[in-house]
């Protein structure tokens, strides 16, 4: 079969589909009980086709759709080389246009003609499949809208080398593989490993929509857009009161440079142990990643934090250049002080325990402090939000109400704005 002969785009995405449709398509005028058994193994196939156009939001051929997946979804060296840079010189490059003659082979099954072999009526139904909800569980619309655009791309190549374009196109576009597909993860603790893990339902907020704190998105923006660049840029540190727009920040910043390389994923403080095979997994991949951590603190019996500062800087092994650390946090030490850390006649290495605890803060190169703001800002923030709600009212009218929410709702903050403007459109 076809599909054993690749070369580098081996141990695909439901394998089993591809050896039943190349068994399909390869089979030459079956009667009797292989008939009726390769008719059985048809419909399957298209049970399963449909399986994945519900999960992935296909549209259009299903059998060409499941074929774009394989190729924007499996990493080897030549689609990891690709991604973001586009394609490089080498011998890579044969032995993928290799197996893109295999691809076009498969692009190209006839199914009509199985129908006939097989005296069913399947092939209309997986060449014009219309999606009902129009979307996807595993992507978001952009990307699977993209990947239908490149299941029609790829079929209608004429020749190896726009089959060639198409593809490595698709890799400097979006990447490869999840890391390449989705923006945002998590850190599942599989066995013995740590295992990254996509999220699919992502938050779209801009900086534009934190109102105010001006100064505080500048410098977040100036770090980062040099990270992203290539140049020298620091971790950071977000600290200050709740619901301030720390993690709106974060969020808004992995959304702004998600299509210039950045990915971000989410570890919290019991998973610190496994930094470091997380930094493995992606230190030699061509994106930029940010760890985010959001809300970090820790309490004086809590010793995860000696992880996060031998990851930081002071292991053997140094971190990788295309990884930096964000975090949030409402203390601006990280580790709860007490009574106990100031000087007594007792303690002659009082000065050790302070700067202990003090030594992990110092590791973030860029600390920026997200304060309460005053009632004038408050009102700036209130109007602001209303305003991209769409809420219509008179504003006097509403930073009267504003004000009598914030006494009761955990005073001024942009979260409680937000809450209100909630308030007002639900009411």
């Amino acid at each position: 079969m076809k599909n054993r002969e690749m070369l580098l785009y081996r141990n695909v995405p439901e394998e089993d589909l591809m050896e039943d449709f190349c068994r399909l398509a390869e089979s030459d005028e079956p009667e009797g009980r292989e008939r009726e058994e390769l008719s059985c193994l048809y419909h399957s196939c298209a049970s399963r086709l449909i399986s994945l156009a519900g999960h992935y939001g296909f549209e259009g051929n299903l059998w060409h759709c499941y074929l774009a997946l394989v190729l924007a979804y499996h990493e080897n060296p030549f689609s990891t080389s690709c991604e973001i840079t586009g394609p490089q010189e080498g011998s890579l490059n044969d032995w993928a246009c290799h197996d893109f003659r295999i691809f076009m082979e498969l692009f190209a099954f006839d199914l009509p003609e199985i129908d006939r072999r097989l005296g069913v009526s399947l092939s209309g139904m997986i060449k014009g499949y219309r999606n009902p909800g129009g979307n996807g569980r595993e992507f978001n619309s952009r990307i699977r809208e993209r990947l239908c655009t490149l299941a029609v791309h790829l079929a209608g190549a004429e020749t190896l080398e726009s089959f060639y374009l198409e593809a490595t196109q698709f890799y400097r576009e979006f990447g490869v593989g999840k890391l390449g597909l989705h923006k945002a993860f998590r850190v599942e603790h599989e066995g013995q490993y740590a295992k990254i893990v996509p999220i699919t339902k992502i938050e779209h907020v801009s900086l534009d929509q934190l109102v105010g704190y001006d100064a505080q998105k500048k410098k977040l923006i100036a770090n980062t857009e040099s990270f992203v660049s290539g140049q020298p840029a620091n971790n950071v540190l977000l600290f200050g009161d709740s619901g301030t727009g720390k993690s709106t920040s974060i969020k808004g910043i992995l959304n702004a440079y998600y299509d210039r390389g950045l990915r971000m994923i989410e570890i919290y403080k019991h998973q610190f142990q496994d930094l470091n095979d997380v930094i493995a997994q992606i230190k030699n991949r061509n994106y930029k990643f940010i760890i985010y951590m959001d809300d970090l603190s820790f309490e004086e019996f809590e010793i995860e934090y000696k992880y996060l500062k031998a990851v930081i800087e002071g292991g053997l092994e140094k971190k990788p250049e295309n990884v930096l650390i964000y975090a949030t946090s409402n203390r601006r030490h990280l580790i709860r002080e007490s009574f106990n850390d100031k000087p007594t006649l007792d303690d002659l290495h009082n000065t050790d325990t302070v700067q202990e605890k003090l030594s992990l803060v110092a590791r973030f190169g860029v600390t920026i402090y997200f304060g309460r703001p005053d009632k004038k800002e408050f009102q700036r923030i209130v109007k602001g939000i209303a305003k991209a709600a769409g809420l219509e009212m008179p504003e006097e009218e509403l930073f009267a109400e504003a004000n009598k929410w914030e006494l009761s709702h955990g005073g001024m903050s942009g979260r409680t704005a937000q809450q209100f403007i909630t308030y007002l459109q639900g009411r």
